[in-house]
């Protein structure tokens, strides 16, 4: 079972499950987007109590989704193995295009030199590859300690945050 990053510490027990499509969707369910797409009238309920998540796959893409996102309380988007850098594209979408406040998850292939990158571009839980060191994890938001650039996790370039 992957080790979940969430507000900077590791979470015990998180109750979101990825289903498969013939599965029936309960509370706390991820589905496919496919399945989204075909019963989004029977699934509505379920996602108006913030109870019912969304599993992208890297080659799915944010507009895709677009404002639908707002009904999800969670969106996994699946890093397939990491050279796969897909899911850094669907995430800055996801947060700055399509405005999706909930939790964003990265999973899969997912390793702990990543996790600087993926907080930059909008992530909010970490699903780490299972072979991942927990005590070298929560030091790798930190990797930097001055970003250049700007991202959702610091709007204002290096430029602009220093004072003269």
């Amino acid at each position: 079972m992957a080790k979940l990053i969430k507000d900077g510490a590791f979470v015990a027990n998180d109750a979101w499950t990825r289903i498969e499509d013939n599965a029936m969707a309960e509370e706390y369910s991820l589905i496919s987007l496919e399945r989204w797409t075909h019963q989004q009238a029977e699934l509505q309920p379920l996602a108006s109590r913030g109870k019912l998540g969304l599993f992208l796959n890297s080659d799915q893409t944010a507009d895709m989704v677009a404002e639908q996102c707002r009904n999800f309380a969670v969106i996994a988007v699946d890093f397939p193995k990491f050279t796969d850098g897909r899911g850094y594209s669907i995430a800055r979408l996801l947060r700055d295009q399509y405005h999706y406040a909930g939790d964003l998850r990265a999973v899969g292939d997912v390793l702990i030199d990543q996790l600087f990158f993926m907080k930059r571009v909008g992530f909010s839980s970490y699903a780490l590859r299972d072979d991942q060191k927990e005590k070298y994890a929560l030091a790798a938001f930190s990797t930097f300690s001055q970003p250049y650039q700007g991202a959702m996790d610091e709007q204002r370039p290096l430029f602009a945050r220093i004072t003269r």
